[in-house]
């Protein structure tokens, strides 16, 4: 959500009015983030959240605009894009395509607690049971050939041990994903990025209510375990040293099945996902660190986390109580 590209208060005017939200009173840069460029977007009939995108293409992008309003219209707390009055929910913005959708209330918690996680567990229950009748199809582009096909432009950069630990997972990620296991797991449209920053809370402390969960924009049909693989390894972790937090991750996993009971293959496999999602992140913040993109208040996250993540689940594999 850094700005790579800048929006004049024409532009954004213009398209208020277009697609009819009232008068523009605002626009400012969201600098939180590092994929797109973000504003919100002030006007008489409240808080917009304009997004730019600056990889995805015009393609692309119908599935996670359909994804995000199918699950709106479910009842969850997701940003529901704003269409035009032929019904079109892509725009073009200063060159690029470009995307309003409504402001949700709350903050982050980047700090959880066992009360956050079990919210978490439920929406991301929720959210998988929700998507049943989606009909539209797109694979998840931040996934393994994604990470194969970075991973030589990223090895030049790596210190050994970094480099053969980088190899050694993507070995174990191509065997693992080959395996009849894994293509037998439970699929479907997944949010695949749905840390603590990506998630709304409001209330009193310690009585918070989940109130939004953002930023769909690598979503793509993958496996629901997966999912959770993902959010256990940003909700449930010790920043220090990479490990779960068994508190946090059992509370999670409890409120997640109690909505979207695992099935025995998605338990047994858990281990080997947290270790997809950690190498996933790692090797997406090893190239925004060393093969970054212009921005403004562009600010990369130091990848050294997700390295010892990735460490942490090969020698700790987690499984959920069953």
């Amino acid at each position: 959500m850094a700005v790579f590209t800048p929006v004049g208060l024409d532009e954004a005017r213009a398209l208020a009015h277009r697609l009819g939200v009232g008068e523009l009173l605002a626009l400012t840069g969201i600098g939180a983030g590092i994929e797109n460029t973000n504003y919100f977007v002030d006007t008489t009939q409240g808080r917009w959240v304009l997004t730019l995108f600056e990889r995805l293409s015009a393609e692309q992008l119908p599935f996670y605009l359909q994804l995000m309003r199918h699950l709106a219209r479910a009842g969850l707390p997701v940003p529901e894009p704003r269409a035009d009055a032929q019904g079109q929910l892509l725009q073009h913005v200063a060159g690029k395509p470009a995307a309003l959708v409504s402001g949700l209330p709350g903050r982050h918690q980047l700090a959880p607690d066992l009360h956050h996680c079990a919210q978490l567990g439920q929406m991301l229950g929720r959210m998988h049971l929700a998507v049943h009748d989606f009909p539209l199809q797109q694979p998840n582009l931040r996934g393994l050939p994604w990470c194969l096909g970075l991973a030589p432009q990223l090895m030049p950069h790596l210190a050994m041990d970094q480099q053969a630990l980088l190899g050694d997972e993507l070995r174990y990620q191509q065997a693992m994903a080959s395996s009849a296991a894994h293509q037998g797991l439970p699929r479907g449209a997944v949010h695949a990025d749905l840390f603590c920053d990506n998630v709304l809370f409001d209330g009193l402390p310690g009585h918070e209510k989940l109130t939004g969960c953002l930023d769909f924009y690598f979503a793509g049909v993958d496996a629901f375990a997966y999912d959770l693989a993902v959010c256990l390894n940003d909700w449930c972790v010790d920043a220090e040293t990479g490990r779960l937090d068994d508190a946090r991750a059992e509370t999670l996993v409890a409120h997640y099945e109690a909505v979207r009971p695992l099935q025995a293959s998605e338990a047994r496999l858990l281990p080997a996902l947290l270790r997809a999602a950690a190498l996933r992140f790692w090797v997406s913040r090893l190239g925004d660190w060393h093969l970054p993109r212009p921005a403004d208040l562009l600010a990369p996250k130091d990848p050294q986390h997700f390295e010892r993540v990735l460490r942490a689940r090969i020698a700790s594999p987690w499984h959920p109580p069953r």
